[in-house]
């Protein structure tokens, strides 16, 4: 408004923000690598143990009940010992899973593992983001939380690249134990970054949360940025679930699940889980091909994202889920007429199918696939953030789960046809809830995106 003047921005150390923010994304890829290896590792997995359709569903799925089981408990978890300690826990729970799943001698124990490794991805995809969240400067958060967003499908690529490598052995016990060696790698990084400094001037100690302020930013924008959490901690900390059906924190639930929720029933992981089965379905000639189609879906979403995190912090995050969503909607509904018109496509079935695949995967990278969880991270006050971000996750999975399970089933009672125009549908749903619930918060400080706008 007129006559109002516009706080300047604190002066940061670019490469420190960087760092942290790469390093915390870093959970990402184990997120990516565990979720997307199930797409090739499920074809073998499948022969190995002679699974019917409900329990190939099982196996793909048990792993986002885990991850549901994580976000509940990880969310207290980040609030009560630290951001930095739970991406710690994480990564130990990753190891064990990892070193599990290859080990398996029947089915049942592949789904422990999964279960196990879920858990480390519910405790992930909640800290991380907030982590980052809270040390990035209102200029470059976007950004910087897209970070998270774009090591989830290098992990994915990195999946794939496995699966395709490995197909011909059809050694999916190894596709599952390569995710050993990014999750040490992972560990031995998160232990050189500090604490959020959020966190610890919400925890008394204010003196730690200066240092850490201190080595990423001059006196001025330290001073800033500790009046900025004073401000957001006038209300104290959370300990309780309730807190977040309040009326001045119900507006970002609804904002937060919502969106994680509308984020998977828009069918992205039917694409991450089941890839190479579309692809048969759409007349590949074998599982090589089929994989190695998944590949290059999976290496679109990479430069995709990379494109909306570039974009986000300029743009602003609804024109990017404008033009994001509708382009899913379009490239979906265009593959539900090509599997429903399957005769008059004949052999160019394939490539109608792979160019509406990355079509769709495109449009979803730079806008809803990173929007989402920076929205997530952003909209919650900080006395329920960890919680939010939590509830977000946990919304996020019983959809993912939902979703992944009933696939293969719908596609058996609807046709690939039908199940694409419901997904279609729902991608209509999601433009409506982005017109008239997300706020944009583009340039805003997270303390002020918390607080009722002044008219």
């Amino acid at each position: 408004m007129p006559g109002l003047s516009v706080p300047a921005l604190p002066r940061v150390n670019r490469g420190f923000i960087l760092r942290i923010s790469s390093i915390a994304a870093l959970g990402g890829v184990l997120y990516g690598y565990d979720m997307g290896i199930i797409a090739a590792a499920a074809i073998f997995v499948k022969r190995t143990f002679a699974l019917s359709t409900l329990m190939e569903e099982w196996v793909v799925s048990i792993v986002l009940v885990g991850a549901m089981i994580g976000a509940l408990v990880g969310g207290a978890v980040a609030d009560h010992v630290g951001r930095r300690a739970t991406l710690i826990w994480a990564g130990g729970i990753f190891v064990i899973g990892s070193l599990l799943a290859p080990l398996s001698a029947n089915v049942f124990v592949l789904i422990v593992a999964r279960a196990i490794i879920g858990i480390g991805i519910g405790f992930t995809s909640v800290t991380a983001p907030v982590y980052v969240s809270e040390l990035a400067p209102p200029q470059s958060r976007g950004m910087l939380i897209g970070l998270y967003q774009f090591a989830l499908t290098v992990g994915i690529v990195l999946a794939n690249l496995a699966g395709y490598w490995l197909a011909a052995q059809q050694a999916w016990r190894l596709m599952f134990g390569i995710a050993v060696v990014p999750t040490i790698f992972f560990l031995a990084i998160v232990l050189t970054v500090p604490e959020s400094p959020r966190w610890l001037f919400a925890h008394g100690r204010s003196k730690d949360a200066e240092a850490v302020l201190h080595r990423y930013s001059d006196a001025v924008g330290a001073r800033q940025f500790l009046y900025d959490i004073e401000e957001g901690l006038k209300t104290p900390m959370e300990q309780n679930w309730s807190a977040l059906w309040s009326p001045a924190v119900r507006g970002s639930l609804l904002i937060a699940c919502g969106l994680t929720v509308l984020q998977q029933v828009t069918g992205i992981n039917t694409i991450i889980y089941y890839g190479p089965q579309i692809f048969e379905l759409a007349g590949s000639a074998s599982h090589a091909n089929a994989i190695f189609a998944t590949l290059i879906v999976s290496i679109v979403n990479v430069i995709a994202t990379v494109v909306g995190i570039l974009l986000v912090d300029r743009i602003g995050r609804k024109p990017l889920l404008y033009v994001g969503v509708s382009g899913m909607t379009v490239a979906l509904f265009a593959l539900s007429f090509a599997f429903g018109h399957q005769e008059m496509m004949g052999s160019s079935l394939g490539s109608v199918a792979i160019t509406c695949l990355v079509v769709y995967i495109a449009c979803f990278a730079f806008s809803l696939g990173a929007i989402a969880w920076i929205l997530v991270a952003e909209v919650f006050p900080l006395r329920v953030r960890g919680r939010g971000v939590a509830a977000g996750t946990l919304f996020s999975g019983i959809a993912n789960f939902a979703v992944s399970l009933t696939f293969l089933s719908l596609i058996n009672i609807l046709g690939s046809a039908g199940t694409f125009a419901i997904y279609g549908t729902l991608s209509i749903v999601t433009l409506v809830f982005v017109r008239f619930v997300v706020p944009e918060t583009r340039g805003r400080d997270l303390e002020s995106i918390s607080l009722p706008e002044k008219s």
